[in-house]
């Protein structure tokens, strides 16, 4: 007999404790061996995730809680990587809605929660940290019912069941007063408030793909729920395209969770999550159905892309002597691989070969994928980010943003003063007493582009600034983005000490001496309005006569990195981002340095 199931998603604001929560529950269902080392945030397992520390790819896990399984699926907090949330909400019958005890409810907080209220999910909430300084737990849960109310939740999901955790210290209560020493309560409420599955495993098979992965062994493996019916190994199945073509073949393997590992299984039935191989052109939203009766689910809709740039096959003087993929067949086969299993991703053709329009949720979204490519050895140059702007009811219409910003009280003047000048309307600001505050505000998402370096300045470096997509509305003016000129290179070569210490005056440097530098590459920022270009390859001239004063001991203001995030909120619409395994460099469009 099969066990019962319970399928819940793990959605929350980035940083609120999601992963960590999940740790402590498989850490306690007896998923790792007594004495295994087990890291932190154990389900972050892309390399991106662990340096950056947040959750880009929803991944599900399983755990057994008094002969239940229960399938756990994590997913992303940041709303950029909002399409991994959509696609796996269909997967589940419940979710576990963290909220941190301090901060409340966040951007994302709302961003993620709409989407399980639309997909009628009553939420456990789960009001995490409580162990901190300043936490404020009831304040929270109030703060959490106003947004159900807000976004139109029923009646039934606004009498939500809450719980108050610390997933660090490994343990969750139903009371604030309650002595607690592990997760018991929350796997308790997920068995009484997560319904079992719906689905006949009698009716003919159907299993939606909600994630794709790839194997060295299995080829392709696609993820998905069983939502009626029955599949076992070997089988004879059909796949139902998005064209709605019908493709038949056989499920050569058949895998089930079971901690972090996939275990093979012979059979499975409805309301299983289960890994298939097989399908090798199976795509995310596609269903396998029996092939004598196919029935295809609905496909899986993701909100469409806000934000586009253009990737250009690199043409910079250095083109080609860092990177191994260059190509533009090689960068145009890359990016439409993609599409294969990052719904919420477009990629076109343009009227030129070596350009093509890639749009996505938002600068780290497209971030990211233009980091894990140069760090599979591809070499391209980027644009500066465009919103995507959209007729409504017959009126243009371009996206807003919500933006909620942590500032300490000396920095809130200049934050607001910035934001109406990017034409942000400021919401609501609560005045925290440990000398924060906290503003909220929609704004065109064009006013944003830029906008986190310039905030890094207000605030040196100690404001936390969250946004999230709202809606489409009518276009607002123009937003004014002040930024200075530029230092350009208007000669190939290595820069050197003497030209750069000469030039020190006329602004600040994103290089140091030694780097190699060519006509036309962008290597600092002008303290005027206006770009200049200078010699930074200059050398001294040497004499056999010694000065007086001898060489004193000089030295160089420290330069400007340049992150990849921070060099693509950077650049102008006359510039490009030169992107190489090795180097990240700014530079001019070459038709624009032309006219100069």
């Amino acid at each position: 007999m099969t066990p019962p199931i319970r399928n819940v998603a793990i959605i929350a604001h980035v940083d609120h404790g999601k992963t960590t929560l999940v740790d402590a529950l498989l850490k306690q269902s007896g998923t790792f061996r007594e004495g295994e080392e087990v890291p932190d945030c154990v389900m972050d397992s892309n390399t991106l995730e662990r340096e950056r520390g947040i959750t880009i790819l929803a991944k599900n896990t399983a755990v057994r809680y008094q002969n239940t399984l229960i399938n756990i699926v994590d997913t992303p907090g940041h709303a950029d990587f909002g399409g991994e949330v959509e696609r796996v909400l269909g997967m589940v019958d419940g979710c576990i809605l963290i909220v941190d005890a301090n901060e409340g409810p966040m951007p994302q907080t709302r961003f993620v929660l709409k989407k399980a209220l639309e997909k009628g999910l009553r939420p456990i909430v789960v009001v995490n940290k409580i162990d901190r300084p300043q936490a404020d737990p009831f304040g929270a849960i109030d703060k959490v019912l106003d947004l159900f109310l807000e976004l139109g939740a029923d009646d039934d999901q606004c009498e939500f069941p809450y719980l108050f955790a610390s997933g660090l210290a490994g343990f969750a209560k139903n009371n604030l007063e309650d002595e607690s020493t592990d997760m018991k309560p929350l796997f308790e409420a997920i068995l009484e408030h997560v319904p079992a599955p719906v689905g006949d495993p009698n009716k003919p098979l159907q299993l939606q793909v909600t994630t794709l992965d790839y194997s060295e062994y299995l080829g392709r493996i696609v993820i998905g729920r069983i939502h009626n019916g029955t599949i076992q190994t070997g089988q004879q199945a059909a796949l139902v395209t998005e064209t709605g073509a019908i493709v038949k073949a056989k499920v050569s393997k058949l895998l089930g969770f079971e901690g972090l590992k996939r275990v093979e299984l012979e059979s499975a039935t409805a309301g299983n999550i289960v890994a298939v191989a097989g399908f090798a052109d199976a795509n995310i939203g596609e269903t396998i159905t029996d092939p004598n009766n196919p029935q295809a689910l609905p496909l899986i809709k993701v909100d469409e892309p806000t934000l586009q740039m253009t990737f250009w096959v690199n043409d910079s003087p250095f083109a080609g002597q860092e990177g191994k993929l260059v190509t533009s067949r090689q960068v145009r086969d890359r990016l439409f691989r993609e599409l294969e299993t990052n719904v919420a991703l477009r990629v076109e053709e343009t009227d030129s070969p070596d350009k093509f329009a890639v749009s996505g949720r938002g600068e780290l979204h497209l971030g990211i994928l233009i980091e894990t490519m140069r760090r599979e050895g591809y070499e391209f140059q980027v644009s500066q980010p465009q919103v995507i702007y959209r007729e409504v009811n017959g009126q243009p219409c371009e996206p807003f943003e919500l933006l909620v910003l942590d500032v300490p009280e000396d920095a809130v003047g200049g934050c607001i003063e910035r934001l109406g000048q990017r034409k942000g309307e400021m919401q609501d600001m609560r005045v925290g007493g440990n000398g924060r505050t906290q503003l909220e505000f929609v704004i065109p998402a064009r006013g944003l582009i830029g906008f986190r370096g310039e905030f890094m300045r207000l605030t040196r470096g100690d404001g936390i600034m969250n946004h999230s997509f709202l809606d489409y509305r009518p276009l607002t003016g123009e937003v004014e983005t002040r930024r200075n000129g530029v230092l350009i290179s208007f000669e190939e070569g290595t820069a050197t000490f003497y030209a750069m210490k000469n030039a020190e005056d006329r602004g600040v440097f994103f290089i140091t001496p030694g780097t190699r530098v060519y006509k036309g590459m962008i290597v600092g920022e002008h303290n005027r309005p206006q770009d200049l270009e200078l010699n930074v390859c200059k050398t001294k001239q040497l004499t056999n006569h010694r000065a007086a004063s001898g060489d004193e001991l000089v030295q160089l203001q420290a330069p400007v990195e340049m992150s990849l995030e921070r060099a693509l909120e950077y650049i102008g619409p006359d510039e490009l981002l030169e992107v190489t395994p090795q180097s990240i460099r700014l530079r001019k469009m070459a038709k624009k340095l032309a006219k100069r």
